[in-house]
Parts: structure tokens; sequence; C-alpha cells
């Protein structure tokens, strides 16, 4: 099997902060939906990322906050395992990211020896 990697992407949003019992809500959909990936036998690993952070240049200079110019957000990814890519886009189906009407980018993972 493959690793691919799926990439969450997000508007930023000025909506309200979601209340403790909103988020709570949020988390468990996330838990279920890499629960039934983790129970096929495909998950590999994830993590959130967090809202710090600067941009490093090519010519070397750094600005303040990730993706700083433009509006959509990368808030984490997840490593599966699948045999090819088709495999690995459904089981991007049912991603939290998805029903908020964000994206998910998935790409192969490349091991380099």
């Amino acid at each position: 099997m493959t690793e691919f990697m799926m990439i969450f992407r997000n508007e930023q949003s000025n909506q309200p902060k979601p209340s403790p019992e909103q988020m709570q809500a949020m988390i468990q959909q996330w838990q279920d939906w890499i629960g039934g990936i983790a129970a096929q036998g495909k998950f590999v690993s994830t993590n959130a990322l967090g809202y710090e952070g600067q941009t490093v240049n090519a010519n070397g200079v750094v600005s303040d906050g990730p993706y700083a110019e433009v509006k959509e957000i990368v808030g984490g990814y997840i490593i599966v395992k699948a045999e090819d890519l088709s495999g690995a886009v459904q089981l991007s189906e049912g991603c939290p990211t998805l029903l908020m009407g964000g994206k998910v980018e998935v790409r192969d993972v490349m091991v380099i020896n």
C-alpha cells in the first residue's frame, strides 16, 4: 500500500467562534471519520496545524503568518494508506472539512531513501 496525505483547506471566515458544545460536536465528527479509516487499517498519522507561523521566501524575507497573502488556510492533515490515488480519494468521503465547505487535497507521499 502507498501512503497518501490529505491536506485540509478552508476559506478564512468571519463567523463567530463556535460554542463549547459546537466545538465538541466538531471534534466528535473528526474522531468518527478518522476512527472509520483506522478501523480499515488505513490510518497512519494526523495532526492539526496551529495558527502561529511565518513564511520564508527564497530571497530570505520572512513574513508573519502562514499564507499571509491568501484567504485560504490549511488546517491540518492526515496520512493514510491506500492501494492507489482513487482509493485514497474515496477515504476522504465524509471528511468534516468537506461538510464545512472546505477542500481536501490528496497527494501521494514520495518516500526518499
